[in-house]
């Protein structure tokens, strides 16, 4: 594996990136599609990044930027120093002094945790924008929303035309790519082990995007030769073998695949400690397993082990379940409310007193970036907050503004939607001890978002520039376990060309499969 131990040495790979795709006969074969870091870097980059950011012994400082720490602890500065060495933070605090060590000029900059994405299926980037305007299934409407369609025409249609060399080369690019908006940790929700093959695809994949991943280990099509759950002992042998690699594994532990099915999952993430991931949405017709579960009859039990995707359309029996049993869950804000998931349950988390992590979901239908998710969850849950309060009133002076009534949720800020995407991110895929936060002694996961740009200057508020003005454009340099993956806006170690014409080939593969004519304005 690429993963760090946390003596900061580098574990050799278990399988090298061109036997994976020599033995995936992907065109490519036995010729690099990635190229060293200091040559992606000295056209106009402004100086190179620290030599051997992330090696043992060697170190940085992050000087003079705006540090948000999340770390209520360690707190934040308006300029302050981030000393790292070797995989991890050692100190936060003005002026630091450390002799012989690397500089990175933060100046201008915020300095602020790596984001966490707790579900995205990378698997999909080929059908990106496939389905913009496109629902969950087909509502019979006749309307370009109900065809094409997630369930027919992905689930059903072009993931099972998926190769070994498609999973690898999708799930790839879609782990630089969200790498380069400053998703420095991601759970990667892939259902498509078609086959062991797949499944170390899609391994391979994380291993080489070299970001901290959670690898989803869910199903497949279950055709002859799958092996889920099963295969979960030969995956966690050959590619999980220690605790502290920069890749981890998560069992997918989906209910409505039948008791026989989800019962057995269940029971090997338990055996091999894993956390177990599961959607939960009720427009699918997931909410009478979800109930079983509530009343104790699913045949399993709900623990603190266990993360919801969605939540939609459950009952609160099902809810205060979850809640007691210290259940996390996962919102994917945007998508749910473009794809008839149902509405996201902020609400219902608030009168809980939950607190969800942030997700992209699928890039079929929208951006996978942290800025759209933070923005769509803050601004979606104050308009249903704010009409709730106005509907107290009568809009006519003086009852036009009224002032809450006891029990109406409070409004999120940009300080909440931050803590989802970073701090909430981590705990639950049980990743808090090494990231989702800037703390001396975690992992250096860490991103410098440019905040003299013409969307932000003049900073008058760091939480507030974040979630309010940044895009993906903002993120500057990226870090991840100490190594410096993004600097001065160019992503670091890829050849992006030669990835995208991969994907691009995989991308005709997929149609060509699914006999549909790559039409440039035909599906949306």
């Amino acid at each position: 594996m690429t993963g760090r131990h946390d003596d900061d040495e580098r574990p050799v790979p278990r399988t090298g990136r061109r036997d994976f795709l020599k033995r995936a006969t992907v065109a490519a074969a036995g010729t690099s599609l990635f190229v060293a870091g200091p040559a992606a870097a000295e056209s106009g980059s402004g100086g190179l990044p620290p030599k051997d950011s992330g090696q043992r012994g060697r170190r940085y400082v992050i000087r003079g930027g705006a540090v948000m720490s999340m770390d209520p602890n360690v707190g934040n500065f308006a300029t302050a120093d981030v000393l790292v060495e070797g995989t991890r933070i050692v100190e936060i605090r003005p002026g630091i002094r450390a002799t012989g060590a690397g500089v990175i000029d933060a100046r201008g900059r915020i300095v602020l945790p790596g984001f966490v994405d707790t579900h995205h299926h990378l698997f999909e980037t080929a059908e990106r924008a496939f389905l913009a305007n496109g629902l969950l299934l087909d509502d019979h409407s006749g309307s370009p929303s109900a065809y094409p369609n997630y369930g027919e025409h992905i689930l059903q249609g072009f993931a099972r035309a998926y190769r070994p060399e498609d999973v690898y080369i999708n799930s790839l690019f879609a782990g630089l790519s969200q790498l380069d908006a400053g998703v420095t940790t991601v759970l990667d929700v892939s259902q498509i082990h078609h086959s062991p093959e797949h499944t170390d695809a899609a391994i391979q994949a994380l291993v080489d995007t070299g970001r901290r991943s959670a690898f989803g280990f869910f199903e497949g099509d279950g055709r002859t030769g799958a092996r889920y759950p099963e295969d979960a002992y030969r995956i966690r042998d050959r590619w999980f073998s220690s605790n502290d690699q920069l890749v981890s594994m998560v069992m997918g532990g989906e209910l409505h695949l039948g008791r026989q099915v989800y019962t057995r999952a269940w029971a090997i993430a338990r055996e091999l400690d894993l956390k177990i991931a599961a959607h939960s949405v009720g427009s699918w017709g997931m909410r009478p397993v979800f109930d079983d579960l509530a009343q104790g009859t699913a045949g399993v039990e709900v623990g603190p082990d266990n993360l919801f995707i969605h939540m939609t359309g459950m009952s609160d029996r099902t809810w205060r379940r979850l809640r007691d049993a210290g259940a996390q869950v996962s919102l994917a804000f945007p998508i749910e409310m473009s794809m008839r998931h149902g509405t996201p349950p902020i609400l219902k988390m608030q009168q809980l007193g939950m607190e969800p992590s942030l997700s992209s979901d699928v890039e079929t239908t929208m951006a996978a970036d942290p800025f759209t998710q933070m923005r769509s969850a803050m601004t979606m849950q104050r308009m249903l907050v704010n009409q709730l309060i106005l509907d107290q009133g009568d809009l006519v002076p003086p009852n036009n503004w009224p002032t809450p009534a006891p029990g109406t949720p409070e409004l999120l800020t940009v300080r909440d939607v931050l803590r989802y995407a970073t701090v909430n991110g981590a705990k639950h895929l049980g990743l808090d001890g090494r990231t989702g936060t800037l703390t001396p002694g975690k992992e250096a996961d860490i991103v410098l978002l440019d905040a003299t740009a013409l969307n932000v200057a003049p900073l008058n508020s760091v939480p507030g520039a974040i979630v309010s003005l940044m895009d993906r454009t903002n993120v500057e340099t990226v870090i991840v376990a100490g190594e410096v993956r993004k600097w001065k806006g160019r992503l670091l170690g890829a050849d992006l060309p030669r990835l995208r014409r991969e994907l691009e080939t995989s991308r005709d593969h997929l149609f060509a499969a699914m006999d549909l004519k790559q039409d440039l304005f035909a599906w949306s």
